[in-house]
């Protein structure tokens, strides 16, 4: 059985492995990661754009594992750490659920002969966005890893109190002591890793809580799994007047769009059939559910003093109904939030979480007779027969063209397969560097424009591929010295959708920011539109950016599709009382008073909403409307002298 288990897990370890790597890439939001931990290393914080505390990342774990990374690393260039990183903690996440599993199976098989086989493993792995997100630069490695060891562990907590009915009471509660601390500690990290995993951790922590026994060792429990995520809490919302990553208001994570959420859904089932794998292991869970004897943890006796809910808990059916259960609620959460632009993507830890329980399966082999409920022919013939159906799935769902001609084209639905895209949009198979990202549209363009505006601009995407729109900045006083002309050239700032190519083939002296508010403080507090690309939502006309900087705001110095009294409007709107003090929160030098003033109104600020159009945002916030060059529209003719 452990040879089995073992060789199960080499093979789909070594397999998921040579798929990812057979699909290699970062993803332009990857680069964004790598944005931030530039900044880190350069001593400017966890920030995207210098002097604006903006947490542009959603995973405080994966920004600074990567910083970790990349220090250790030292001349390596940062794309090749990530890749590394990423690649590693994926195929570590599926051999540890697999161990996971085996453990959960093992005390029920213990003398009996049986083999464990790949099941729940098999069908992620064949799942071909699994083998995208292995690498891409996001997060997905590493939320595969830690929820591969928070099951291990919580299988290891379920048999803690049966499995050692002999030990010495004492050795059992300074043991027991040690791993719970451990285990809540890393059921608390939940929320680093994902903010949407706290349904995760946060549970457990919670059966821990009603599980354990006297005050001490609740008390260890909720400093263990508590301190770090609520110390981490506390600076977030000191450091960047937030309740929650900047991704989440930019994405506005706690609304609601059903129907985009739906397609998303389908968009993911549909190329793979998903349903079959899935009738499939709920058939193999009820052959082995029907064909157990007494469960292990029924027969083997709790010490004194559980009582009946404590032990129900503590036990393995509880914490696979849980993993089920919490894997679900992931996938509801997001069909609500409407899903992802990129295909699959926010599904697979779902996914994974509701296989885990299954990851591995037990084939007990026949001891001669034709069917007993634990051995015999027929059960070995029908358990084998449904893993060889998997099986088959798998090899063709592997296989699988996926989204087909609808892979690169932002449809109706939003979704695109992000690998491909990419791949076919800068003409590299794996694109993983900045530099291979110098071949989309636009980016050498970018570099160009920057060189020949040494004064400073603003840059904003025009129609032709090759060309950037020009703002020029404004001129400095005259009769000044050369030092101190240089002294008071503008930084340049770039308007574009891509932050993470833009920003990783600049240097960190030019401002990047976007219009959907990622790592833009005015666009993220705007409101979602209803009809936008799911991700990309919110829309920031770049009137606000020609408004908020020192640039010209007239014609011809603005490109002609830009209105000059919006722009006027815009600079008119940026006085509102509440904007200017969100604006201070990110940008105001942080100190002990600012950093306490955050803290107070974090909740606020997340909460805080303006109007893109500049006129309505003037309106809602009481202003005197500026004078406007163009008359407003009455419905009358004008009328002539």
């Amino acid at each position: 059985m452990r040879i089995s288990l073992w060789v199960g897990v080499v093979v789909i370890a070594g397999l998921f492995g040579w798929g990812a790597w057979q699909r290699r890439w970062i993803a332009d939001d990857g680069l964004i990661v790598l944005r931030t931990v530039r900044n880190l290393l350069a001593g400017n914080g966890p920030v995207f754009n210098a002097g604006e505390r903006v947490e542009a990342n959603t995973s405080t774990a994966w920004t600074y594992l990567v910083t970790l990374g990349a220090w250790i690393g030292g001349p390596l260039r940062l794309e090749y750490v990530v890749l590394a990183l990423a690649l590693v903690l994926s195929v570590l996440g599926v051999a540890l659920v697999m161990l996971g599993t085996g453990r959960l199976y093992a005390p029920s098989l213990r003398g009996r002969r049986a083999l464990l086989l790949p099941a729940g493993a098999l069908v992620y792995i064949a799942i071909p966005p699994a083998r995208d997100f292995a690498t891409s630069g996001l997060e997905s490695g590493l939320v595969l890893a830690y929820l591969g060891l928070l099951w291990w562990m919580m299988v290891c907590w379920s048999q803690a109190l049966r499995a050692h009915p002999d030990q010495q009471r004492g050795q059992q509660n300074i043991t027991g002591s040690v791993f719970e601390a451990s285990l809540a500690f890393v059921a608390g990290l939940s929320v680093l890793m994902r903010p949407e995993l706290a349904l995760l951790g946060g549970g457990l922590l919670v059966m821990m809580l009603v599980a354990a026994r006297g005050w001490r060792r609740r008390t260890l429990i909720l400093v263990a799994g508590g301190l770090l995520p609520v110390g981490y809490q506390i600076f977030r919302m000191g450091y960047y007047g937030l309740l929650v990553p900047g991704t989440a208001v930019a994405k506005d994570a706690s609304g609601s769009k059903w129907a985009q959420g739906f397609i998303y859904l389908t968009n993911f089932n549909h190329p793979y059939l998903l349903w079959v794998p899935a009738v499939l292991l709920v058939l193999l869970g009820m052959v082995l559910l029907a064909t157990r004897t007494r469960p292990w943890w029924v027969r083997r006796q709790v010490p004194r003093g559980y009582g009946w809910l404590p032990r129900t808990i503590q036990s393995p059916p509880a914490i696979v109904i849980f993993m089920v259960a919490s894997g679900f609620l992931q996938a509801v959460y997001w069909v609500r939030q409407g899903g992802d632009f990129m295909h699959g993507r926010v599904l697979l830890a779902p996914v994974f979480c509701m296989l885990a329980p299954v990851a591995v399966i037990p084939v007990v082999l026949p001891d001669g007779t034709k069917f007993t409920r634990e051995t015999g022919y027929l059960l070995a013939a029908a358990t084998s027969v449904l893993w060889a159906a998997v099986v088959g799935w798998s090899v063709w769902a592997a296989n699988s063209p996926g989204l087909g001609a609808d892979a690169t084209r932002v449809t109706y639905s939003g979704i695109v397969d992000e690998r491909r895209f990419y791949s076919q949009a800068t003409g590299h198979a794996h694109p993983l560097t900045a530099a291979d990202y110098l071949d989309y549209p636009r980016m050498r363009a970018v570099l160009t424009a920057i060189n020949n505006t040494p004064d400073g601009a603003l840059l904003l995407p025009s129609g032709n591929y090759d060309v950037w729109d020009v703002v020029p900045a404004l001129p400095p006083p005259a009769g000044l010295t050369p030092s101190e002309r240089r002294a008071l050239t503008t930084p340049h700032t770039v308007f574009f959708t891509n932050l993470g190519m833009v920003s990783m083939n600049t240097g960190l002296n030019v401002r990047v920011i976007d219009q959907i508010g990622l790592a833009n403080p005015m666009a993220m507090h705007t409101r979602r539109l209803t009809d936008g690309r799911i991700g990309h939502d919110k829309n920031l006309f770049p009137d606000w950016a020609v408004a908020e900087g020192p640039f010209l705001k007239e014609h011809p110095y603005v490109p002609p599709y830009l209105d000059e009294d919006w722009i006027t409007e815009a600079g008119v709107a940026l006085t509102c009382p509440d904007t200017d003090a969100m604006l201070n929160s990110v940008r105001a030098e942080m100190g002990p008073r600012r950093f306490l003033s955050n803290l107070t109104h974090a909740y606020e600020f997340t909460k805080y909403r303006i109007d893109r159009v500049p006129l309505y945002e003037i309106n809602r916030c009481g202003l005197q409307p500026p004078p406007t060059k163009v008359p407003p529209y009455t419905g009358m003719p004008a009328t002539g002298p």
